[in-house]
């Protein structure tokens, strides 16, 4: 029967109904004493009838007491566990709140930390570069301190160079680069790969680059100076340097011919040669001394001197010419000159 079921019994009738069956219970019990042979049969199975339906009243009605109580004692039960249940529930619903609140703020702490971790670290790559930036600079400073001041600065009548001066590091340039019965040529050391590679990268082109004169010292440009005014008089100082002025002094220029032009002649510029140079030379780090138009001396296709790759690229990517740049601006490249 649903537990929303109930059903309405008027007592009296309950009454009767038990009186009903009393009565003829008590007739069934005096049935022995009796005279049966005044009893229709009926009454007496009727009388059993009932007494069997009381029996079984009653035991029902005992099972349903006995149910009641235990439907009592497991509602009590069931009310203690859920109560209980409640509590553990309740309880774990604070100790949830608690700890999504210490987790809140475990979050918040961690922000917090990495905020300061995220501002330590800016701060120590900022310190870092500052240090770069020092030990490139200390760095910077010490290589320029070994870089020869001199390499890049304008000779040729503008600035003199004096008679003690001496490249620090000369070699010998090997055989194969010398123009054929020239004596043994020299140049500046750490230069002397970018003439090698230069000439050696020309000759995939085939194009056969050959060196005519490199390193002069002052006392050899001098001398030099002394033959070709014998010659030429005055007119040697339209092509010819006097001693401290040369270009060749520092080791880093050479005078560059083919073997059809021999020499130091200006149809070397109607040459392959030296229309290969114009196109290729800045890449080696050399650059022509004295184009056409120069304020300094007559054209000279065969004079080139070594800047270094950055400053070559630069005068020829603005199309300008060693001697057009003002000095200070030429002195930044000194760093990079063997780079």
């Amino acid at each position: 029967m649903h537990s929303g079921l109930k059903m309405h019994v008027d007592p009296q009738v309950i009454r009767a109904f038990y009186l009903y069956l009393i009565k003829n219970t008590e007739i069934v019990l005096k049935l022995p004493y009796m005279n049966i042979k005044h009893i229709d049969r009926s009454d007496i199975v009727l009388s059993l009838l009932l007494v069997c339906m009381l029996a079984a009243t009653g035991y029902f009605g005992y099972q349903t007491l006995t149910l009641k109580k235990e439907l009592a004692t497991f509602s009590d039960e069931t009310k203690r566990t859920v109560t209980d249940k409640d509590q553990k529930l309740a309880e774990a619903h604070k100790t949830i709140t608690q700890l999504e609140d210490t987790l809140d703020d475990i979050r918040d702490d961690l922000e917090d930390l990495e905020d300061d971790y995220r501002k330590e670290k800016n701060k120590n790559e900022d310190f870092e570069d500052q240090i770069r930036k020092i030990a490139g600079t200390v760095g910077d400073l010490d290589k320029l301190s070994k870089t020869d001041k001199e390499l890049l600065q304008k000779y040729s009548k503008v600035y003199f160079l004096n008679e003690n001066y001496i490249p620090s590091d000369i070699e010998e340039i090997d055989e194969e680069y010398i123009l054929p019965g020239k004596n043994a040529q020299f140049f500046h050391g750490d230069a002397l790969p970018f003439l090698e590679d230069m000439i050696e990268d020309a000759a995939r082109d085939d194009i056969d680059l050959k060196v005519i004169s490199a390193y002069r010292s002052f006392d050899y440009q001098n001398a030099l100076k002394g033959q070709f005014t014998q010659v030429y008089g005055e007119g040697a100082n339209t092509f010819s340097a006097d001693q401290g002025y040369s270009e060749h002094q520092l080791g880093t220029t050479v005078d560059l011919t083919d073997p059809a032009t021999g020499g130091t002649y200006t149809s070397f510029a109607d040459t392959e040669a030296y229309a290969w140079l114009l196109k290729n030379a800045h890449k080696h780090g050399f650059t022509l001394s004295y184009p056409e138009g120069n304020n300094f001396y007559i054209f000279e296709p065969w004079h080139w001197r070594f800047v270094g790759e950055d400053l070559a690229e630069h005068l020829y990517d603005e199309n300008i010419h060693f001697y057009d740049m003002d000095q200070r601006e030429i002195d930044e490249y000194l760093i990079k000159i063997f780079d």
